[in-house]
Parts: structure tokens; sequence; C-alpha cells
């Protein structure tokens, strides 16, 4: 199914599981879409159990229309807002990988009546501070893009201007972090992609005191491993058991 927007956002494709509140929905990371091993593993999860669940792709990601080098990080969170509003009955489960987990962040602080709970996957709030070197921040200012190799995908990843300074913008780890909700945060020690002191930071900042990290030894930046999921769904049942 899709969500038609007037022009100039894309519409969005999404997959809606029925079934009990709250509404579980998981956020994809930086260039992924919800075909990945942990939304279908939620969906599976949820068809089991008779929980509600959506997984949907962002703009210019996977099934949705638009160009991935025209979204931005902003563009990103109301397209998980639209969703909420125009496809998720009460306040939901948000459940968001890598960049996901910074994008749940900003819509449980600026609209927290949409969220009911969080489960951060490696989640990398302000990585387009962190992420990249003084090099790579002069070029996407200058020449507009970047690409990097990916480990992930035999095409590179395309980082544009516009998502950076979108990101600059969006930055939320530079104080208490006013979010309210239950929270856990799963994260691989081994993960190359986020440095999971940054984790135990977010842990230290968001203003809830039901916030719980757990950390992983030898886990990387995907956490798809059946142990992995195993702990991701655990994660996701305790936050709904808190509400």
């Amino acid at each position: 199914m899709t969500v038609p927007r007037p022009a100039p956002r894309p519409a969005l494709a999404f997959h809606h599981t029925p079934g009990t509140g709250p509404t579980v929905v998981f956020l994809p990371g930086y260039a992924s879409d919800m075909t990945g091993a942990k939304a279908l593993a939620l969906e599976d999860w949820a068809r089991r159990t008779g929980r509600a669940f959506l997984r949907f792709d962002y703009g210019g990601c996977g099934q949705s229309d638009g160009a991935f080098e025209d979204q931005t990080l902003a563009g990103w969170r109301e397209d998980v807002v639209e969703l909420l509003e125009q496809v998720v009955e009460g306040p939901a489960v948000l459940v968001g990988s890598s960049m996901g987990g910074w994008l749940m962040l900003l819509v449980a602080r600026d609209r927290p009546e949409l969220v009911a709970g969080l489960v951060g996957i490696a989640p990398a709030p302000d990585f387009t501070d962190w992420g990249f070197s003084m090099d790579e921040k002069m070029k996407l200012l200058q020449e507009g893009r970047i690409e990097r190799a990916s480990p992930y995908s035999d095409q590179p990843t395309v980082f544009t201007s516009g998502f950076w300074q979108s990101g600059e913008a969006s930055r939320v780890m530079f104080g208490p972090i006013a979010i309210d909700r239950p929270v856990r945060l799963l994260q691989g020690m081994a993960d190359k992609d986020v440095p999971y002191q940054r984790t135990l930071r977010l842990a230290e900042l968001i203003r809830s005191a039901d916030v719980q990290a757990t950390f992983i030894k030898d886990g990387d930046h995907r956490l798809s491993r059946d142990a992995d999921i195993a702990l991701l769904l655990a994660a996701v049942e305790d936050v709904i058991a808190r509400l």
C-alpha cells in the first residue's frame, strides 16, 4: 500500500499488519528499506502474537516514490510523522535502527502524543557530526555530495549536502533529551559504524527514568543474528509490558 501526498513529497510504500495495539513501527537505517531482516522478523513476531505492526520505506528509498538524493533527515522525520498520523491508531512503539534511531528520538521529543515507547538498535543520532571526517564535510559543502564504499552493497552509499545540513540542524545530543517514555537500546560493542560509548551517553541524556541499554560484546552494527533478533523481540515486548 502507499500513502499519497501532495507534491513535492513522495508517496510512501508501507505494509501494515493489523492487530492489538500499540502498533510497533520499524524505522530503517540510512539508505535501507523495509525488507531487512529485523523488519521482517518483527512482522513475523507481530503476526504470531496478534500485534499491530507497520514497516515502510522513507521517500526515495525502496518502493517509495522520490529521488534518494533529494531527501533530507527532516523530510524523513516528516515521513514518519505522516504515517503515524494517517495509518497508525494511537501512540506507537517506534523501533529505530541506526539512523532510524535518530528519527525515533526526534519524533518522540517533538510529537510525544504519537509515541508510546522506543527501542533503538545501534542508534546513530547526530552522525552527521561525528560520522564524517573534516575532509568529507568540506567536500560535501564544496561539491554537494560524496560517495562511500558500502559493506552491505556493491553500490556506493551517497550522502548529499542537503542531507548533511539537515542532520546538523537536527542534532539532539547537546544536552538532556526531553523524552519521558520507556526506552530500550541495543548496541554491539564490535560495531564499526556507531561507537558503543555513544549509546551509553545517549542513555544518560534521555530524560526518562525508564531507560535500559543492552551491550552485545561481539555484536556488529546490523545486529541481525538470531540471538540479536531474540534480544530485539524481548526489548519490544518489555516496552509494551511497561505501558
